[in-house]
């Protein structure tokens, strides 16, 4: 059916905004995605039903419209997205979360030969799995979400019936487990074994998918984490080599841990106020308290109130609450309401 790629430059704002008719239960509904040029796109639908075709064709040309009067140009560029009508069903299969460690645990586990490393990467958490069904993209809430379908005809291309888990980092995707494989269920075999399987069932060279660089060795280990401070990456993630894949977060420890290299949290925008700002909110004992504000970019579209965003920081005052140094990095709509608490914040050390 219909389709339409919209494009907007100017200065550092480069943004994406595509839309389509598809025809579903006798129907049409219009479907939309849009966010930064080369990263993930947010997607949605104009029509919670299947309405009738000039009723669709309608909202249609008035989100054409729309975005056109706001200076966007029609245009070739941008990735389209394969939007599913199995959006937002729960799927039960969930990933296994990260805790985080300090420095001093960091450098121990450079020394342990029994953990490896790899790089943290600042996307998306996603999971991919494809079966006799079709492909599905899995968010860390476990409900499925819309993928581009590049990556999902480069998944299909694997031949394989598989769950990767990875991060969806702008247009590629990184794995770094495999959890099934053409059948045989591999969260209960050691980290190990599911590495090896991954690297031979994800092909080398690709633009859109590829494997999570893994190191073992100490001097190895030492100079990656070296060099990912230096280039001002997020933070690095240790394995266990024997550690089985275990869904959820452990309440402390666990075979899986993260060394962040800066702040990041989940916050509920409150408030929107001028010059492209919005005010942050937390959680504690289940009420909203002030968490400061953050500028919105101009490469990113200015969230809603009530939204969830994630925001990086240096360190929260621990007399009021608010975040130093905000730098607002897209909005969230894998993270629940109820996980945006106080409890994520690293206070400024006392005096």
């Amino acid at each position: 059916m219909e389709h339409i790629t919209l494009y907007f430059r100017d200065g550092s704002s480069d943004k994406i905004y595509q839309a389509g008719i598809q025809s579903k239960d006798g129907g049409f509904v219009v479907h939309f995605a849009y966010g930064r040029r080369g990263s993930a796109l947010t997607t949605g639908t104009k029509t919670q039903s299947p309405v009738d075709y000039p009723k669709a064709k309608s909202i249609f040309d008035k989100l054409v419209r729309e975005k056109t009067a706001k200076g966007y140009t029609p245009g070739e560029s941008g990735t389209p997205y394969q939007h599913s009508d199995k959006a937002q069903q729960a799927t039960n299969i969930l990933p296994q979360l990260l805790n985080p460690i300090g420095q001093d645990e960091a450098v121990s586990l450079v020394r342990d030969p029994q953990w490896v490393m790899q790089e943290k990467f600042d996307g998306r958490r996603l999971l991919i799995r494809c079966n006799e069904q079709g492909t599905d993209g899995i968010n860390r809430s476990g409900l499925i979400v819309s993928m581009p379908q590049h990556l999902t005809a480069a998944v299909e291309a694997l031949n394989s019936q598989l769950i990767l888990d990875g991060e969806c980092v702008g247009e590629k995707f990184i794995a770094f487990d495999l959890l099934e494989l053409n059948g045989t269920d591999l969260r209960s075999q050691p980290y190990r074994v599911r590495l090896v399987a991954l690297n031979n069932i994800v092909p080398s060279g690709s633009d859109c998918i590829c494997t999570a660089a893994t190191t073992i060795l100490k001097e190895t280990k030492k100079a990656m984490l070296e060099k990912l401070k230096s280039s001002k990456a997020e933070g690095v993630v240790f394995k266990r080599l024997d550690a089985l894949y275990t869904p959820g977060r452990p309440a402390s420890g666990g075979p899986a841990l993260k060394l962040k290299f800066y702040e990041t949290a989940s916050f509920l925008v409150s408030q929107i106020n001028e010059q492209r700002s919005v005010s942050l909110a937390l959680l504690q004992d289940e009420q909203p308290v002030p968490a400061g504000n953050v500028t919105i970019p101009p490469n990113h579209a200015v969230p809603s109130q009530g939204d969830i965003v994630e925001v990086r920081y240096l360190y929260a005052f621990p007399e009021s609450g608010c975040v130093y140094q905000p730098v607002y990095l897209g909005r969230r709509d894998d993270i629940k309401r109820t996980d945006c608490t106080t409890g994520q914040l690293k206070f400024k050390a006392a005096a």
